[in-house]
């Protein structure tokens, strides 16, 4: 099938109070190709997109966009849809109590008589729940459904509008490996049905297995434009964040010292199932200085298991001591006051208050010692957050800005800045660089180095296996809720953590 430009964004150009978020941004799309768009959180991918979507009517932006020859006029979202794009975000916008057949056809029910006809409903419905391999019925409510089943609801919606154009946002960020491989084996199918498909998406490995062209954005314009076989990782990397990085991991050598945080024996009940241990029987200790990393696979037990140490849930059995010392951990409050911190996996939904400032969300852990009488130190407050502002680099016009505004990596940045305040003597961090880009990834790596010169104990829950490895001292590799192996740096290989994270334990 000969490719032709389906879509055309000719001199992009869009302006927020004192920030050009846009600058003459220009691309093509073809038909039948995967076109990924990369670039730094911040560097104007969401924005071009929500211009695309209709979200920002053409009133408020400079440019052209052309789809299928046609020149368009979006000033809602509506419009851009009928013009044969279909956008998933990143962030899961549906309706929880809905079905999965609601969601799927939302504002789209077919009706019979003027009434809903939930036969044809559920019965077209399943045509897609198939096509993209999720294993749910459509009259499942949304709710009971995991992230990623919901992602997939997401994605099974966007192909019943039969797109010309179908716009992914980091489509794989909530998805288990099998079900990353599904989507792309629907996108290659969608690509020779002569459909466009744009990834936006920070895993550059899914770019090279997958894309046929990219495009790199940085600080609202576009740097390049490649064709995959003339790309190399070293050349997007580059162009993405304008300089060269000689090592994605800047693993320093450090001191290890005596044993900071024991946990023996941690045993979690399932959520859903009071019969079944999802953590059974976990004992393990990380030293100062020492950076220990925890693999496996998703459902292992990682997340539930270091939530267990900090009080986030109740365990059924288990025993966590501080530098020799039993600690009664029963809430959160307990572990933040035994220095104890946790970097949540989900930054968005426990780790920041979008609506709040950067100054009140880095105080947020640090409010007893701020405050005096139930009264804030205000000056003492602005002196503190401010030097973490500065020391962490947290890219944003000032303080006050919202958090909801900021790009995802300098979300974690204000994470890490509100736990650094309280001096922490045990650092976790959950998936402490998911959802974020090359350039700011490697700041986080680098803080933690630092961190670990200093002598912070710091445990690593990552997925990203050349992440694991590169960053650890150790790995503790989890199967089924139990350790089924712990990995010195220098064993460390991808096959020997996998070998263990598949292995059947007990």
């Amino acid at each position: 099938m000969e490719k032709r430009a389906i879509l055309e964004m000719q001199n992009i150009t869009k302006r927020f109070p004192g920030v050009l978020a846009l600058d003459n941004v220009s691309f093509e799309a073809y038909s039948g190709e995967i076109l990924a768009l990369c670039g730094e959180n911040g560097a104007g991918k969401s924005t071009l997109m929500k211009i695309l979507s209709g979200s920002w009517p053409e009133s408020t932006y400079e440019g052209k966009i052309i789809v299928d020859g046609q020149v368009c006029h979006f000033t809602d979202t509506e419009k851009s849809e009928k013009a044969g794009i279909a956008m998933i975000y990143q962030e899961i916008s549906m309706h929880l109590d809905e079905t999965v057949a609601e969601n799927i056809y939302l504002g789209r029910w077919p009706k019979k008589r003027g009434m809903i006809d939930w036969k044809k409903m559920n019965k077209d419905a399943s045509v897609y729940i198939e096509m993209v391999g999720l294993e749910a019925d459509p009259e499942d409510v949304l709710r009971n459904l995991s992230t990623s089943q919901q992602q997939l609801v997401a994605i099974a919606r966007a192909l019943t509008k039969h797109p010309k154009i179908l716009v992914l946002d980091e489509p794989t960020s909530p998805l288990t490996l099998a079900e990353s491989d599904r989507l792309f084996r629907i996108l290659h199918n969608l690509k020779e049905q002569g459909i466009a498909c744009i990834l936006i998406t920070h895993k550059l490995t899914e770019v090279f297995a997958n894309a046929d062209r990219i495009v790199v954005m940085r600080d609202g314009k576009t740097i390049s434009v490649r064709q995959m076989r003339d790309a190399t990782e070293e050349n997007i990397v580059t162009d993405m964040v304008g300089r060269k990085i000689d090592s994605y991991y800047p693993k320093e050598k450090t001191a290890i010292g005596n044993v900071v945080l024991e946990v023996k024996h941690m045993t979690v009940t399932h959520p859903y199932a009071a019969n079944k241990k999802i953590v059974s029987d976990v004992s393990f200790s990380v030293r100062s200085g020492e950076i220990l990393g925890i693999g496996g696979l998703v459902g292992a037990g990682r997340s539930e298991l270091v939530n267990a140490v900090f009080g986030k849930i109740a365990p059924e059995e288990g025993e966590v001591w501080m530098e020799g010392k039993r600690l009664k951990i029963r809430s959160c409050s307990d572990a933040i006051r035994a220095g104890i911190a946790l970097v949540t996996e989900d930054r968005k939904t426990d780790g920041i208050v979008g609506c709040l400032g950067i100054r009140e969300n880095i105080a947020l852990a640090s409010l007893p010692q701020l405050s005096k009488y139930g009264f804030m130190k205000g000056r003492e407050e602005k002196e503190q957050t401010s030097w973490y502002f500065d020391e962490i680099s947290i890219k944003a016009p000032d303080m006050d800005t919202r958090l909801q505004q900021l790009s995802g990596g300098n979300q974690q940045k204000v994470v890490l800045s509100k736990w650094l305040m309280r001096k922490p003597r045990v650092l976790i961090m959950d998936e402490p660089t998911r959802g974020i880009d090359v350039g700011a990834k490697y700041e986080i790596y680098k803080i933690m180095v630092e961190l670990a010169k200093q002598g912070v104990a710091i445990v690593m829950i990552s997925s990203e296996l050349p992440e694991l490895i590169s960053m650890s001292d150790r790995v503790m590799v989890l199967s089924e809720g139990r350790v089924s192996g712990m990995l010195s740096r220098e064993e460390c290989t991808q096959e020997k953590i996998m070998r263990l994270a598949t292995a059947a334990v007990g």
